[in-house]
């Protein structure tokens, strides 16, 4: 099975040679780095170690950067591409996992998730997160427990969504979409570190607004999708 780790990467130059050191370590799949027209030198030391690695010609966000690996993804013929953030907060020794739910139980999607057997804490870090969850059962009957992670595995059919579908996000939202279309998507247990260098681009302010914003594409938007109907994809 061909597989892509797709890691993208806005002023990581602290942490992207550690991430992509990670990966080639402990995985035997492919990556390639996406950068967001970072401000700091992540580029050079991306060109300096001969990263495998594409650059938007501007600032474009998350979205865009997830939405051009996922095209390579599919142009280059990989059966699964995965989300991994460049951030060095997830562990490739988990990768495996998620490609095995993809190729041997055929889900559509594998979430890397901190909370399968572990007990999600109550903290106010944690409230987002589950309001979040909490919506996503409410419109699709399915708890996601972990519904934040930035680490998630895309099989070919779920790939395809993604090129055809440009309203789709790395995103919670697109969670539900897929199992409003009938995607198969499943959890498997991981473990995450700390942010060791730089600073999340979610300060207290927009953490509210991101949650809340999640909140309403789930309930108003995502959840009127309705499933494909056999042969439509």
């Amino acid at each position: 099975m061909k597989v892509l780790i797709i890691i993208p990467a806005y002023n990581e130059a602290l942490n992207i040679e550690k991430t992509v050191k990670d990966v080639t370590e402990n995985t035997s799949y492919d990556y390639v780095v996406i950068n967001d027209c970072s401000r700091d030198n992540t580029e050079d030391v991306c060109r300096k170690n001969k990263f495998n690695m594409l650059s938007l010609p501007i600032n474009m966000g998350l979205t865009s950067g997830i939405q051009l690996g996922m095209k390579y993804a599919y142009k280059n013929g990989y059966d699964v591409a995965i989300q991994f953030d460049g951030d060095g907060q997830h562990e490739a020794k988990y990768l495996k996992r998620l490609v095995e739910k993809i190729e041997k139980e055929n889900f559509d999607v594998a979430i890397g998730s901190r909370f399968v057997e572990n007990k999600k804490p109550f903290s106010m870090r944690m409230l987002g997160s589950r309001l979040i969850s909490c919506s996503i059962k409410l419109t699709t009957f399915k708890r996601i427990k972990d519904p934040t992670s930035g680490m998630r595995a895309f099989g070919r059919r779920a790939i395809k969504e993604f090129i055809i579908n440009n309203s789709l996000t790395p995103e919670p939202d697109t969670i539900v979409y897929m199992i409003k279309k009938g995607f198969k998507v499943t959890e498997v247990q991981v473990e995450m570190k700390d942010r060791e260098f730089g600073e999340s681009y979610l300060n207290p302010i927009k953490s509210i607004k991101y949650m809340a914003n999640m909140i309403l594409s789930i309930i108003f938007i995502r959840a009127v999708t309705r499933k494909y109907k056999r042969g439509e994809i």
